[in-house]
């Protein structure tokens, strides 16, 4: 239903601890028709913002379809940040995959996240959800309690998750953008080892 995007680039603090986690850059499109990016000026944030607002869109087209709400469990939050480094993937390749992806190692990824977030699918409301999307440093930074999740786990989750479905079903990714989250989880059993 938008039809028009008002994008806006801020300067992100250095000193501040998301800005550091996050390497210097990160963004926002959770309002229709508006999307946001924050950086610190540098060669790498520069050539990283178009991938990040490309997720961001895919945020903000998404959620004109599948409908925001309150109550959005962690699982359909993974589901969603999934499609959207994904889609940025897709556009401008892995190597512009975020470090919300990238930071976490494989045997991280399967020893530690996957085995511990699958129980935690039906969380909601962001004091619940911020732990496991974002790990814990960021949950006690907004006082949040911590459930031991590293930087991103939900993000890193959700990526490879949506691409597991993505190779499985052939269904290319502006076509899963706008699948309800319930649809693609239920394609993604073999990721959880189900």
């Amino acid at each position: 239903p938008v039809q028009e995007y008002f994008f806006t680039l801020l300067l992100a603090n250095p000193d501040n601890p998301y800005t550091q986690m996050s390497e210097g850059y990160c963004g926002d499109g959770g309002i229709p028709g508006y999307i946001l990016g924050s950086l610190v000026p540098s060669e790498t944030t520069v050539a990283r913002m178009p991938a990040a607002l490309a997720h961001e869109c895919n945020h903000n087209v998404r959620f004109q379809f599948q409908k925001w709400r309150p109550d959005i469990t962690l699982a359909e939050m993974m589901v969603s940040e999934g499609l959207a480094e994904n889609f940025a993937a897709a556009l401008y390749g892995e190597k512009a995959v975020g470090p919300w992806v990238t930071k976490t190692d494989a045997s991280v990824l399967e020893e530690v996240i996957k085995p511990k977030i699958v129980e935690a699918f039906d969380v909601t409301g962001f004091d619940g959800i911020t732990p496991w999307l974002y790990g814990d440093e960021i949950a006690e930074i907004q006082h949040f309690f911590p459930v031991g999740m590293p930087y991103c786990a939900g993000y890193a989750c959700g990526y490879h998750m949506i691409r597991h479905y993505l190779k499985k079903t052939g269904v290319p990714i502006v076509e899963a953008t706008l699948k309800p989250a319930a649809e693609i989880m239920a394609e993604c059993s073999e990721f959880w080892g189900h």
